[in-house]
């Protein structure tokens, strides 16, 4: 393990967390789990096609697009749970605890709800989340309620309004002690660092080579393409969503 020079948290701490990070990523698929949902070959042979790619090119696409579904959430426990070693009264709750916050801080009166991208919640989610918050400041009138977004629209701590509908009629919601703030903004707020954000983001590829070179277990494993019939691959696809289907018996 190499020095990081991060400043905010330790060597080892990073480390760990990249490492728990990395272990939580789904890092294998196979034709079962592949046809779960049961999968569309007919948009697969389109997309091969299409892009000039090999059917087998195709499917890998697919399975990574499967996989990366599962692996948001890792992300976002990558996020979160990193602020459990910044100390100074900074928790990560259980999730639906305390409020159900994702990260707080009660010296501080600070309440966050964190999110991965600016467009991830709908206009029923982010009422639900403004009404939270509310909530929480007419309860502690010291307190500041933040939708920290990591990947935002642009550098930002400022007050967050909202415009609800309701009834065909708009109503327009702000107040000064409801935030957003982006993630690098949020991390000057925690750990006192106008650059703690980029620093983390510069040395995430080191932290990264340095985990998966001491573990193995990091490296894909996708054998879906090998579990296909190869001596009639385009009916072995088919008949993995048409096999009850009229004809189906003879392709």
């Amino acid at each position: 393990m190499q020095q990081y020079h991060l400043g905010f948290i330790s060597d080892k701490d990073i480390y760990e967390h990249v490492k728990d990070t990395v272990r939580k990523y789904r890092k294998s698929i196979n034709l079962k789990e592949f046809n779960s949902n049961i999968i569309d070959p007919i948009k697969l042979t389109f997309d091969a096609k299409i892009y000039g790619q090999t059917i087998e090119e195709t499917i890998k696409s697919e399975c990574i697009r499967q996989i990366d579904k599962s692996n948001n959430n890792c992300i976002g426990y990558f996020h979160q749970y990193l602020f459990r070693f910044a100390g100074n009264g900074w928790v990560v709750p259980p999730n639906g605890e305390q409020g159900g916050f994702d990260v707080l801080n009660d010296r501080q009166h600070i309440y966050v709800e964190m999110k991965n991208k600016h467009n991830t919640m709908n206009s029923s989610s982010a009422s639900d989340t403004y009404v939270k918050m509310q909530s929480k400041i007419l309860r502690d009138d010291k307190a500041t309620c933040m939708l920290v977004e990591t990947i935002a629209k642009h550098s930002q701590n400022s007050t967050w309004e909202l415009t609800v509908t309701k009834n065909g009629i708009k109503e327009r919601y702000s107040h000064e002690r409801i935030r957003k703030v982006s993630m690098d903004r949020f991390y000057e707020i925690v750990f006192g660092q106008k650059d703690a954000f980029f620093k983390l983001c510069k040395a995430l590829p080191d932290i990264l080579d340095d985990v998966i070179s001491d573990d193995c277990a990091s490296r894909l494993s996708n054998t879906v393409y090998d579990e296909l019939d190869k001596t009639d691959f385009y009916k072995s696809l088919y008949l993995l969503a048409f096999k009850t289907y009229e004809g189906f018996e003879n392709f």
